[in-house]
C-alpha cells in the first residue's frame, strides 16, 4: 500500500481556508423593541393609546402610589427609551389616523382585512356601489403607502437595516390584525 504524502503547508492552507469559511454573520434584529414600538404606534392610532388618563386625576392616590414605589424600588434601573417619534413618524400617525376613522366601519362589515404582512387589503367588496368601490380601493391604497413610509421611518429610528423592513411590516401586522379594544 502506498501512502501519499501531502506537504505541511497544503494541509495548514486548507484548515485555515475551512476556519475562514465557518465564519457567521449575525445581523442584529431588535424584535421586542419592534413590537413594543408597533403597540404603541398602532393604539395611538386606532385612539387607543395607553396611558391617556391623566395620573395626577387623583393627587393624592398618585402621591402616595409614587412614595410606597420609593420605598420599594430604591435601586433605578434606567432603560432606553421605546417610544420612537420623528416628524415623519409623527405626521404618518396623524394622517393614518384620521384615515382609520374612515376606515373602521368597513373593518366593522369585514370589507377589509389586516394581511400577514402588515398591509390592509379588500376582503368582499360585494354590496358596494361602484364609487365606494373607488373610494375605497383609494383608500386603501393611500394607507399601504403610509404604512410602507411608517415601517421604513421605524426601521430607520431604530437603526434597523432597509433590508429588513419586510419584517418590521410582520411585526406591525400582528398588532394591526389585533381586535380593536
Amino acid at each position: 500500500m502506498k501512502i501519499i504524502k501531502r506537504p505541511v503547508w497544503m494541509t495548514l492552507i486548507l484548515c485555515s481556508l475551512l476556519i475562514f469559511a465557518c465564519v457567521t454573520i449575525n445581523i442584529y434584529f431588535p424584535a421586542e423593541k419592534v413590537e413594543t414600538v408597533a403597540g404603541e404606534i398602532v393604539d395611538e392610532i386606532r385612539g387607543q393609546k395607553p396611558g391617556d388618563e391623566n395620573p395626577l386625576k387623583d393627587e393624592k392616590s398618585y402621591i402616595n402610589s409614587r412614595t410606597l414605589f420609593a420605598f420599594f424600588a430604591p435601586v433605578a434601573v434606567a432603560e432606553e427609551p421605546l417610544t420612537v417619534s420623528n416628524p415623519g413618524i409623527r405626521m404618518l400617525k396623524q394622517q393614518m389616523k384620521a384615515r382609520y376613522a374612515q376606515m373602521k366601519p368597513y373593518y366593522q362589515k369585514g370589507i377589509l382585512k389586516e394581511n400577514n404582512n402588515g398591509y390592509v387589503s379588500l376582503a368582499q367588496t360585494s354590496g358596494l356601489s361602484l364609487k365606494e368601490k373607488r373610494n375605497l380601493t383609494s383608500l386603501v391604497a393611500a394607507e399601504n403607502n403610509d404604512r410602507r413610509k411608517l415601517y421604513t421611518e421605524v426601521a430607520k429610528a431604530l437603526k434597523i437595516d432597509s433590508s429588513q423592513v419586510n419584517r418590521v411590516a410582520e411585526i406591525f401586522a400582528k398588532e394591526w390584525q389585533k381586535p380593536v379594544r
